[in-house]
């Protein structure tokens, strides 16, 4: 991964040249290194082996391997990148296979520049680029949203602050905002936070919300008090 203060390291993954060559253009305007381009999953995740980028844009839509599979080979590997998925359509059923993958979240193919570049950061920190009301919407519209809470032993073992973090990661809150919320120090939030991906056995906050609607933990609509 990069180290404190060198450029972020991405990799882009898109079987279309003019759509790597774009991305690549304002991603380096921004002070972002492009590591390679990939034209398919099976090369990206030999390129991620071969360049350890911070941070993979991966296209769903890919030949050979789509971006699905290549983004649960990808965060399979050691100390694995974020990947950031590009799509079409934010309620794309392809979207919802790579977030439940390991994706970290996903952009829309026609995002603005600076949407882009922030994209890479937001995920690059450990943040979710994806809105609680999307992952909720996802996981109704595909048939995972718990009619009954059916919580796995993991979930029923935390305890009240823990639940409560949690809930408030699932809606899509940042560190901050929780701390604030709940009178904690940004720093004790983010101790829990890391508790929490350990004792969920999950990889990031996405990974948190997902977990929390497909199980009933949370509701869409809580307000998460």
């Amino acid at each position: 991964m990069g180290d404190r203060g060198a450029a972020l390291r991405v990799l882009v993954a898109d079987d279309q040249e003019l759509v790597r060559a774009g991305f690549r253009l304002i991603l380096e305007r921004a002070g972002l290194e492009v590591v390679g381009e990939a034209a398919d999953g099976i090369e990206a995740v030999e390129l991620v082996r071969e360049y350890r980028p911070d941070v993979v844009l991966m296209d769903i839509r890919m030949p050979q391997m789509d971006g699905i599979e290549a983004t649960r080979s990808v965060v399979a590997l050691p100390s694995p990148p974020k990947v950031l998925v590009l799509t079409t359509f934010d309620l794309d059923d392809h979207v919802y296979g790579a977030i439940r993958a390991g994706a970290s979240g996903f952009l829309l193919k026609d995002v603005s520049p600076a949407g882009l570049v922030q994209g890479v950061h937001v995920v690059a920190a450990g943040e979710a680029m994806l809105s609680p009301s999307v992952i909720a919407r996802l996981v109704d519209r595909f048939g995972m949203l718990a009619v009954e809470p059916d919580l796995p032993p993991a979930m029923r073992a935390l305890t009240e602050r823990e639940t409560q973090i949690a809930k408030l990661v699932a809606r899509g809150l940042p560190n901050a905002e929780i701390a604030s919320r709940l009178y904690l120090s940004e720093a004790t939030v983010k101790s829990y936070v890391s508790r929490l991906l350990s004792k969920l056995d999950v990889r990031d906050r996405v990974q948190i919300a997902v977990l929390a609607y497909e199980t009933g933990f949370v509701r869409p609509g809580d307000r998460g008090d």
